[in-house]
């Protein structure tokens, strides 16, 4: 009878986790709304990078100092108008659009990240493990990827998906955040210690653009993840939370 009893209640726990959402709100929310302001960021911020497209390390940078970086071309249109916002070349237009849309990914970004530390997201789902980081683990991971094996038990991230999540939301996302106001005179004027952490800022700007292309090429990898793993699935998950399955595969459990 206790065997029988076992079975039920193991029956009915499996029945209501496979019926729970596979995304949560916050992260379908916090998504999308990611999607759109990193979108028009981006390709504004190519406008603004168009209007000098050489980056500098320390304080100064001009035409006559050293570059590290040097996208000028001759005929003085590093990005097109089809990847930039506005689509006509518009410094003071561009940075309007750059600084409306830097609000709405500070303020998602500030909400989620305290939202996954309050309710446990963070602890359960995105940190990685001990027993993950150990290389022989690690490594394996590494090697599946390389494979195009992409399965791993219980629907959830494993490591390389832990430490790329993380390293967006609590690296890349922050320090494109602050590079960004250490950049902006105004906030200079009001918390000049940013200046001084980043070593000036041109080494902001450079870190700034660092930040940006560490984020496209995130979305690059998400989105070829994606495509070879179920890419319909997991986009309707996303999109409507979908039901968790055992041993999915791809973007895994949120």
């Amino acid at each position: 009878m206790r065997d029988r009893i076992e079975n039920i209640n193991h029956l009915s726990d499996a029945k209501n986790d496979d019926a729970a959402p596979r995304h949560h709100l916050a992260t379908r929310v916090w998504h999308w709304l990611n999607v759109l302001a990193l979108a028009v960021m981006l390709m504004s911020g190519l406008m603004i990078f168009n209007a000098h497209p050489r980056l500098y390390w320390g304080e100064y940078g001009a035409n006559l100092d050293h570059a590290w970086l040097d996208l000028t071309r001759a005929d003085g249109v590093t990005f097109p108008g089809w990847v930039t916002i506005p689509s006509y070349y518009s410094l003071a237009d561009a940075r309007l659009w750059h600084f409306a849309f830097a609000w709405l990914l500070v303020v998602v970004s500030v909400a989620y990240a305290a939202w996954s530390l309050v309710s446990g997201h963070l602890r359960r789902k995105l940190l990685p493990h001990r027993s993950e980081l150990v290389p022989a683990r690690f490594w394996r991971d590494v090697l599946d990827h390389l494979r195009l094996d992409f399965s791993h038990s219980g629907g959830g991230y494993n490591t390389l998906q832990k430490l790329a999540y993380c390293g967006v939301l609590y690296g890349l996302v922050p320090l494109a955040i602050l590079t960004g106001m250490a950049m902006s005179p105004a906030l200079n004027a009001a918390f000049p210690l940013l200046l001084d952490l980043f070593g000036g800022r041109q080494s902001a700007r450079s870190l700034h653009f660092i930040a940006a292309a560490g984020l496209v090429a995130f979305v690059f990898i998400h989105l070829a993840m994606l495509v070879l793993a179920r890419g319909d699935q997991e986009l309707r998950a996303m999109v409507l939370g979908g039901p968790r399955r055992r041993g999915a595969t791809g973007a895994g459990d949120e």
